[in-house]
């Protein structure tokens, strides 16, 4: 990609990476702050009930949940086309970020404005929210490392800051908007409109300062300056795989049907989890209620402190660190754990809908999926880009993203089971069972995966064969969650 023109460092790094953190903080702390309501807002009352939602049953709002988030991961593929071939990663940004912008203030406008057609308004603007991700997500992160020169030892680093600024807007996002909320006396119209304004100043920040901290990169259409290079080059004629390229694909395959597994229970946080903080949690401390939202910032939090703690351990375990495979298998047994925190919640309430169960069942649910998170979900895009066929590297990225997809539409699915309406206890009941096939089937999951992992490696043909100092592994294993965080989020 082109270079930015000097403009000096901070913290040893070039300032255009602090705006591109901004950048991000922001956006993230507006996609997080919309999703930590979404949920919440489909299942309140209607206006005419005492409400400020559209009335949706559980079993909907879930479902919608699911397609949504699903179609948060599969955009992006689209939008990172059409950067790479015609708009630039600069341009796309930005128009993806007032299209985001738009879908926000859409779904925050007043019911008494659009009276008799609420819903309609609503789906407009979930429309447009997803159209601006697809362009948005995809291209800043590409930006991130088109700052450094190949081989810089500070790329690593870089996605170590920039990831951080990616968990500081979605730790601030539940808190924020679950405020802002309550202050408005339950009107999620208000929650909205903070999470547009969130975007707005994303935007302004990027407008202000992109020229004189980015210089050109982003300018040009990645598929432009693959072309000159080729010319350069001359044209690399095309082979079949071979039979590694082959094993190695099947790797790759394989685990995203785990991956699959996991993100499909993982996303329940944002939906039935959220549903349950809302319904059946007792979330008061002394006379003050802690907002539903707010738990919704605890993976983010979880993941600022722990992932350098993940990191290290795998690194001073040197020779005994566990492989890709048996890592996967490991994050999908924290999932089930999780799961089983939230079992002990409804234990805790003995089938009296009417009781409440303790919020820190909810605590140790969100850690142990988040230590889930941190074995499995690094680990998966650091494989696709050590095992893909550098002549469909990127192809190999989309069918990696088209798990998720498929994993977080599925997850709606599974969370729509609650039921359609009808008593709580009989809602409570369906939580249960849902919870428990969650977490028996990742934890069989794991054990499968475990015992395929030697026939996995083998396949890799020596892919995650490595040879760093402690120092060196250390950065790079940070690195990896880091821009995996830049990517998944």
């Amino acid at each position: 990609m082109s270079a930015a023109k000097p403009q000096g460092t901070m913290l040893g790094h070039p300032k255009g990476l602090f705006l591109l953190f901004t950048t991000e903080l922001w956006e993230r702390f507006s996609y997080y702050a919309m999703r930590a309501i979404l949920v919440l807002y489909l299942v309140d009352a209607v206006q005419s009930q005492g409400g400020h939602g559209l009335g949706w049953t559980q079993a909907d709002a879930l479902n919608l949940y699911g397609t949504f988030t699903g179609l948060v991961y599969l955009t992006p593929l689209i939008g990172g086309w059409l950067a790479d071939t015609f708009l630039g990663q600069r341009k796309a940004i930005m128009i993806g970020g007032a299209l985001m912008a738009a879908g926000q203030f859409i779904l925050g406008t007043p019911h008494a404005w659009v009276q008799g057609m609420e819903t309609e308004v609503f789906y407009v603007g979930l429309g447009v929210l997803i159209l601006g991700n697809g362009l948005f997500k995809p291209n800043i992160s590409t930006m991130v490392g088109d700052l450094y020169e190949e081989g810089d030892h500070r790329r690593d680093g870089a996605f170590t800051i920039f990831y951080m600024g990616i968990n500081v807007g979605a730790f601030l996002s539940g808190i924020i908007v679950g405020s802002v909320v309550a202050y408005f006396d339950g009107n999620f119209q208000a929650g909205f409109i903070c999470a547009g304004i969130g975007m707005i100043l994303s935007l302004i920040i990027q407008f202000l300062f992109a020229q004189k901290l980015l210089g050109d990169i982003g300018r040009v259409p990645a598929a432009q300056l693959e072309k000159q290079r080729a010319a350069e080059k001359g044209e690399v004629r095309k082979e079949p795989l071979t039979k590694v390229e082959r094993d190695r694909i099947k790797v790759i395959m394989v685990m995203g049907l785990f991956t699959i597994i996991f993100w499909a229970g993982f996303e329940q946080a944002g939906g039935l989890m959220n549903l349950f903080t809302n319904d059946f949690t007792d979330r008061m401390i002394g006379s003050w209620e802690v907002p539903t939202t707010w738990f919704q910032s605890l993976n983010a939090m979880f993941i600022v402190i722990f992932a350098p703690v993940v990191a290290s351990i795998w690194v001073r375990l040197g020779d005994r660190e566990p492989n890709s495979p048996v890592k996967f298998a490991l994050g999908l047994v924290l999932l089930a754990t999780g799961f089983l925190f939230m079992i002990g919640a409804v234990l805790e309430m003995g089938g009296d809908a009417n009781a409440k169960s303790s919020m820190w069942w909810l605590v140790g649910a969100y850690f142990f999926h988040t230590m889930g998170e941190l074995c499995l979900s690094p680990i998966g895009l650091s494989m696709v880009t050590k095992l893909a066929p550098l002549r469909i590297a990127s192809l190999m990225m989309g069918a990696w993203f088209l798990f998720v997809a498929a994993a977080n539409k599925i997850g709606g699915i599974i969370g729509s089971f609650i039921g359609h309406g009808g008593a709580k206890e009989e809602q409570l009941a369906n939580a249960m069972s849902i919870f428990a096939g969650i977490a028996i089937t990742a934890a069989l999951s794991g054990v499968i995966l475990y015992f395929m992992a030697d026939k996995l490696v083998d396949w890799m043909h020596g892919a995650e064969d490595s040879h760093h100092t402690e120092e060196e592994a250390l950065e790079e294993e940070i690195a990896i969650t880091a821009e995996h965080e830049a990517i998944k989020r």
